[in-house]
């Protein structure tokens, strides 16, 4: 499978000129793509194909005045933000025919000089590397320096550079896993385990387990609070407010690193434990309208799950996903019986049919376990479902590099 491995870039100054100038060319490419298709539609005439838009907005318009100075920027990358368009306008179609799993996507829209992201790719094609002092080499660019902290499992077959909201650089490297190393570092487990996610826990397995929320964004609150006045104070336009809007974007960043470093640790420690895990599909959408919208915002559930599967594939672990609808919360784990809807307020109740004392959590983790299949695994029945398809992710890391990388 693919994965991405982000590393930290230290560009020097130079180096972010040049960066900003590829950003910009990259994104100019953009739009005159778009551009051109949305002329050749209202004009109802043939949609342009790919080989015709790169002769006339790249071969070509290096010749003009108006556009020499896309010569500044790689010709990958100019190539790379037109394969970009071409993969949005297939992504739009294929959604609007129903074709594609997932929320409905929009038309592609053209893309600003202040969006919060910017971003370049540079393919095996474009002559990029590793140097032996472990600074990535990019065309027209420079060696960056890198902050490295493993070395990458295979040889990338391409880099992305990426400008954050923040002002942070990041080099992502996609990179194709093997198999039998991953099956190497994660040998077999005959434990399974079944999850509850919660607010006041984060997570409660069915052995009793409860791991505490975090709250990153709650502990952080004070601090977002009295950077985002500071930024309403500063006048539109003005370099203190550039500097403020970097404060408030720098304090988001903090808490979303940590709270995504959290769900790496918990994600890694349950698929290299357990063989099988049980887990409820939320409507996180849903609560997300409702009073408890921050909270569950900050417990960040779908991307927690969303490690889980893919490092579930990756590691050759079966991960089963219950139907949300399922009362988990509501039926004794000892006896199945069905009490109904509690309150949330209410974190124990005693089961009417067979007297047993409940722990709300404890009991909806074992009843998942349950809905998953997986409860006979504690009489020693091998439990191996079939797999769940994963999603790529991006892996964060900081370091230096072992040699082997720059090979």
């Amino acid at each position: 499978m693919q994965l991405r491995y982000s590393f930290r870039l230290y560009p020097d100054h130079a180096q972010r000129s040049a960066l900003s100038r590829a950003f910009g060319c990259a994104r100019v490419v953009f739009n005159d793509a778009l551009r051109a298709r949305e002329d050749a539609r209202a004009a109802g005439g043939p949609i342009p194909k790919a080989g015709e838009l790169s002769t006339r907005l790249i071969t070509q318009a290096k010749q003009t005045e108006a556009r020499s100075w896309l010569r500044e920027a790689s010709a990958v990358v100019l190539q790379q933000s037109l394969r970009d368009a071409e993969t949005a306008y297939k992504n739009f179609f294929t959604s609007l025919k129903g074709e594609r799993k997932g929320p409905r996507l929009g038309a592609p829209r053209f893309k600003s000089r202040k969006d919060a992201r910017q971003s370049i790719r540079f393919t095996a094609n474009a002559r990029w590397s590793v140097t032996d002092s472990g600074r990535l080499s990019l065309p027209k660019i420079g060696t960056v320096k890198v902050k490295w902290s493993r070395t990458l499992p295979a040889p990338p077959t391409s880099v992305t550079v990426i400008k954050d909201a923040a002002g942070r650089y990041f080099a992502s490297f996609v990179i194709d896993t093997d198999p039998a190393a991953d099956a190497a570092r994660m040998p077999d487990s005959d434990q399974t385990v079944g999850i509850d996610l919660g607010l006041t826990h984060f997570a409660i397995l069915d052995d009793g387990t409860k791991i505490d929320s975090p709250r990153f964004l709650r502990r952080a609150e004070k601090k977002l609070k009295k950077a985002q006045r500071e930024l309403s104070r500063k006048r539109k336009g003005s370099k203190n407010r550039e500097k403020a809007r970097l404060k408030v974007a720098r304090a988001h960043a903090q808490v979303a690193d940590a709270r995504r470093e959290f769900h790496h640790q918990l994600s890694t420690k349950l698929i290299r434990e357990n063989q099988a895990i049980g887990v409820e599909d939320l409507a996180v959408h849903g609560l997300a309208r409702t009073q408890l919208a921050k909270s569950v915002h900050d417990a960040g559930w779908s991307q927690f799950v969303a490690m889980l599967v893919y490092k579930a594939d990756r590691y050759e672990r079966t991960l089963i996903k219950i139907g949300r609808f399922v009362p988990t919360s509501q039926t004794c784990s000892h006896c199945d019986h069905v009490d109904g809807p509690k309150p949330l307020h209410i974190r124990e109740w005693t089961c009417p049919a067979c007297g047993a004392l409940l722990d709300r959590d404890i009991n909806s983790a074992r009843n998942v376990k349950k809905a998953a299949g997986l409860a006979v695994s504690a009489c020693g029945a091998p439990v191996r479902p079939e797999s769940v398809l994963a999603q790529r992710n991006e892996a964060g890391s900081h370091g230096f590099p072992p040699k082997t990388c720059a090979a």
